[in-house]
Order: C-alpha cells, then sequence, then structure tokens
C-alpha cells in the first residue's frame, strides 16, 4: 500500500475542485449589466490558489487539517505495528516451523488488510469533506469574482489552476489577477486568518507512514 498517496491538498497545493473552469469561464465573461465601456480586459486567476489564500480558505483548512491529525496518528501506529510484526518475522523466519510461518504470516495479511481499510475510509472522508470546504467557498468567490471583474473592465477571466482545461501559455504580471481576487474576497467575506503554526506541527493530515514492505510468503 502506498500510503505516501493520502493526499491533502492544503496550502501547497493542487487542490481538486467541483465546480468547473466551464462554469467560472461563463460566469466571468457575462455580458456587464452596468453602463458605461466595453469591457475589453482578459485576466488571468488561480481560483485554486485564491481559495486557499483567502483568509476564509486559510481557516477552513486548517480547521481540517487539525480535524484529521488523530486519524493519521491512528494510521501511524498501524502502520508501525504491521513493519514490526514483518522485522521480527523476517528475523526469525529460520527458526520457525512452517506452522508457524504460515500462522504468522496470516496474522500480517490480517493485520495489513485492516490497515488497508482504514487508510482508505480516512482518505475518502478527508477528501469529501475537504470538497465540501472547497465548494462552498469556491461559491462565494466566483460571485466576487464577477463583481471584481465587471467593476475593472474584464471581458474575460480565464482559470489557470488546472493546465488541461485552460492552457494558458503566457500572461503577463499585469493580466493575473489572484491576488485582487484574495483581497476581494476577504474584503466581502471577512474571516481572521488562522495564528501562525508551531513548527512542530504537522504541516498536512496526510503525512504518512513509509509505504509497508511486502507481507512474508506462507
Amino acid at each position: 500500500m502506498n500510503m505516501a498517496k493520502f493526499k491533502t491538498s492544503l496550502l501547497g497545493l493542487g487542490l481538486s475542485i467541483a465546480f468547473s473552469a466551464a462554469a467560472l469561464a461563463q460566469t466571468a465573461a457575462a455580458p456587464a449589466t452596468t453602463t458605461g465601456p466595453t469591457p475589453n480586459k482578459i485576466g488571468v486567476v488561480n481560483i485554486q490558489q485564491a481559495i486557499a489564500e483567502c483568509n476564509e480558505g486559510k481557516k477552513e483548512l486548517d480547521a481540517l487539517q487539525q480535524k484529521f491529525n488523530p486519524k493519521q496518528a491512528e494510521l501511524k501506529g498501524l502502520n508501525d505495528e504491521v513493519e514490526n510484526m514483518k522485522k521480527q518475522y523476517q528475523a526469525q523466519e529460520a527458526k520457525l516451523s512452517e506452522e508457524e510461518k504460515t500462522s504468522r504470516a496470516k496474522a500480517i495479511d490480517v493485520k495489513q488488510k485492516s490497515l488497508q481499510r482504514s487508510y482508505e475510509d480516512a482518505q475518502s472522508e478527508f477528501q469529501q469533506a475537504e470538497q465540501d470546504v472547497i465548494n462552498r467557498i469556491g461559491t462565494k468567490m466566483l460571485a466576487v469574482l464577477e463583481k471584481y471583474a465587471s467593476s475593472n473592465g474584464y471581458a474575460m477571466v480565464l482559470d489557470v489552476s488546472n493546465p488541461q482545461t485552460s492552457p494558458v501559455l503566457y500572461a503577463t504580471q499585469g493580466t493575473v489577477i489572484t491576488k485582487e481576487l484574495v483581497d476581494a474576497y476577504n474584503t466581502e467575506s471577512p474571516a481572521s486568518a488562522p495564528s501562525p503554526k508551531p513548527a512542530t506541527r504537522a504541516t498536512t493530515p496526510a503525512a504518512k507512514p513509509a509505504t509497508p514492505a511486502a507481507t512474508p510468503k506462507k
């Protein structure tokens, strides 16, 4: 089992967004309802980065991390237990009877399968909770983006969070409005930023123990 795959997309990031880039483009490119000069600017924004860097996003994602820290510790303990069982088996294998080898190998296999199920359940639960946070903030952020784009003369805003769906190959610094969107969102939806994290605390709730070695053959 590759424990490193238990991802969290916190503050680093690669967040998985459920609302589509197409929805963002449609919202940002909607004709302005106010009178005045025709919008003619094109902006570029990383909506995932904006969600992670706004005060509300930092607060919510940090709280999510704290919630899953106990599960992280539990999985690490289970993984360490499996690793110790394997090391003991390998160290004593030459002295064991075939019956004892079979018994120990079976015990290790059962324990590792239990670890795998616990890991998959925790991963699914974390990803769903993370997605809920992203969707909730993302929906509000799209409304803020529409207002910002309309007020500042943008005819279109492209989301570059996912290069596969929005392959923007070049953009001048002046067209990137991610920071401006974060500032606008913080004004519209004020939320105090989380306190600085202690150096000894885990940086993500998904940091996992080393990948277990292969189960001994019976």
